[in-house]
């Protein structure tokens, strides 16, 4: 039996779910989300708990009963609390601009990138070499986040580009490294 599967979710209170059939929707002071869950799992709301639970032990239904439980779980966090990411620019001339709702990134390429911000996703600049990117929708955050660090990753010899916050970059020894 899946661990993280068996247990039970608490709806805070605030957040109104709602399940019809294997089509969930979670709705919170943040937001709203919906998702549509494997036809596989028997998922049941009473009163406040959430239960998720497999018909049988094939391998495809073990594997999605803690991904379930898993996934509606940070829905509930995500309309209540949100989730952020924090990325760091690391480089001479790096910069970030909050410009309205757009993030304008200066990486050294002969043009400005811009991100905008929509209802799910906003971006926070605390000082130009940061950025905290900001929304209710985990997947989405993290999406934009790679986004963002994909336009100029970190490289192995000086450490320049856009990196998480925490993320350890392996350095190499370069021409005079022998």
């Amino acid at each position: 039996m899946s661990r993280i599967g068996k247990k039970e979710i608490t709806i805070p209170a605030g957040v109104e779910v709602k399940l019809d059939g294997n089509h969930i929707t979670v709705k919170g002071p943040k937001g709203t989300l919906e998702r549509e869950l494997h036809k596989n799992m028997i998922i049941t709301v009473d009163g406040s708990v959430i239960k998720v639970e497999r018909p049988n032990d094939d391998k495809l239904n073990r594997s999605l009963h803690g991904l379930t439980r898993t996934l509606i779980d940070n829905m509930i966090i995500g309309v209540t609390e949100g989730y952020s990411k924090k990325l760091e620019l690391v480089g001479v001339g790096y910069k970030a601009v909050k410009n309205g709702k757009s993030l304008v990134l200066s990486l050294g390429h002969s043009h400005p990138i811009t991100f905008n911000e929509d209802e799910k996703i906003s971006f926070e600049v605390p000082d130009s070499s940061t950025i905290i990117v900001k929304g209710y929708d985990k997947q989405l955050v993290g999406a934009i986040a790679a986004q963002i660090r994909e336009k100029r990753p970190p490289e192995p010899y000086l450490g320049k580009g856009v990196k998480y916050s925490g993320e350890y970059i392996r350095r190499k020894a370069g021409k005079t490294g022998k």
